[in-house]
C-alpha cells in the first residue's frame, strides 16, 4: 500500500503576520514529499511515526465530537495496527510544512464526506477546509492556521487576503531564460526550530502596545506591499519592501532569529546581496532569502547550504 504524494510548502510571505491578518502567499515546495505506507520491515523511523500515528487518531476521535469533520475512526486504526506510517522527505522543525502534509493525506484518505479537490472551490469551501485543516494540525502546535495543510492538499499557491478570504493564486511563472539572476531560496540554518515556543514568544509580545503598533505600522505593512509586488512582477518594489521587511524582523523579531544569524541577516541588508527573513515561525530550520543577483548572494553565503525554490 501507498497512498498518493503530499508536498511541502513554502510561506513566502505572512508568517506571524496573517495571525493579525495581514496579506500572506503560499506556495507548494514539490522538492520534499510524503505518503502514508505501510513496509513489511520498517526501519526506527517508520515505527515512530507508527506510534505518533496512534496518538494522532486518538485526537482525530476526540475532535469528532465538534461536528466539524468525521473520519473513518475504525479503518484509520486498523491500518495503523498493521503498521502504517507517514513516509516523508519533509524535514521537521524546518518550516516547510512536514505536519500539513500528513494532515492532508490522513483527511484525503480517513475523511467522511470529504471536500475533495476535483470540485469547484468556493471561497466557503476553502475557508471549511482550511477550518478543518486548523483542528487537525493543532494537534502538533497548539494553534494552527491550517494553511499549510490546505496548501499540501491543494498543491496550489495561495494568496491570503485576510483569515475569512483565501483563494488560489496565480503566481508569475518562473524565469526560464538564460540570464536569469534573481531568486528565492532557503538557507539551511543547521538548527531545528519548535513552532510552539515561537509562537508562544510571539503571543507574549503581542500584548505590548509598542509591539502591536509595529506590526500594524510596518510588519503588516510591507508584508502586504511584498505579496502585492510578487503577483504584480514588479521585482524593482518588491525588493525594495523586502529589504524594509527584512529590516523590521531583524529589529524586532530577534528570538525568532538562531544567534549565529543575526551578523548575517544584518551583512544582506547592508550590502544589497541578499535579504533575509523567517520562513514559517522560525526558531531554526530554514531562513528564506531574496537576491537580485543569486550567485552574488551564493559567494556572500558560500559556508552555507542553499536551495533555489523560485527564480525571477
Amino acid at each position: 500500500m501507498k497512498g498518493p504524494l503530499f508536498y511541502s510548502k513554502i510561506l513566502l510571505f505572512g508568517e506571524y503576520g496573517i495571525i493579525k491578518d495581514s496579506k500572506g502567499l503560499s506556495i507548494p515546495y514539490n522538492f520534499y514529499k510524503g505518503a502514508l505506507k505501510v513496509s513489511e520491515q520498517p526501519d526506527e523511523k517508520a515505527i515512530q511515526s507508527n506510534r505518533s500515528l496512534h496518538t494522532f487518531a486518538k485526537y482525530l476521535e476526540e475532535i469528532q465530537d465538534k461536528g466539524v469533520v468525521s473520519f473513518d475512526i475504525e479503518r484509520l486504526k486498523s491500518d495503523i495496527e498493521s503498521g502504517m506510517y507517514f513516509d516523508s522527505s519533509i524535514p521537521q522543525g524546518y518550516g516547510v510544512g512536514s505536519s500539513g502534509a500528513l494532515v492532508a493525506a490522513i483527511y484525503d484518505k480517513y475523511a467522511e464526506d470529504k471536500i475533495t479537490i476535483l470540485e469547484n472551490l468556493t471561497r466557503e469551501k476553502l475557508i471549511r477546509l482550511k477550518g478543518i485543516f486548523a483542528l487537525m494540525e493543532s494537534f502538533f502546535h497548539g494553534s494552527s492556521s491550517g494553511l499549510d495543510p490546505l496548501n499540501s492538499y491543494l498543491s496550489l499557491p495561495i494568496l491570503i487576503h485576510s483569515k475569512d478570504n483565501i483563494e488560489p493564486a496565480g503566481i508569475p511563472s518562473q524565469s526560464t531564460e538564460e540570464n536569469k539572476k534573481g531568486a528565492v531560496f532557503l538557507l539551511d540554518s543547521g538548527v531545528v526550530g519548535e513552532t510552539a515556543p515561537m509562537v508562544s514568544i510571539f503571543m507574549e509580545n503581542m500584548k505590548q502596545e509598542g509591539f502591536r503598533n509595529m506590526l500594524k505600522n510596518q510588519f503588516v505593512r510591507h508584508t502586504d506591499a511584498c505579496v502585492e509586488d510578487f503577483l504584480k512582477g514588479d521585482i524593482k518594489s518588491l525588493f525594495s519592501n523586502i529589504k524594509q521587511l527584512s529590516h523590521v524582523v531583524l529589529d524586532n523579531f530577534k528570538p525568532m532569529i538562531p544567534k549565529q544569524f543575526h551578523k548575517l541577516w544584518q551583512q544582506g541588508i547592508e550590502s544589497n546581496d541578499y535579504y533575509l527573513k523567517l520562513c514559517g515561525s522560525g526558531g531554526g530550520g530554514y531562513i528564506l532569502g531574496f537576491t537580485q543577483d543569486y550567485e552574488k548572494a551564493k559567494e556572500a553565503l558560500k559556508d552555507y547550504k542553499l536551495e533555489v525554490v523560485y527564480n525571477f
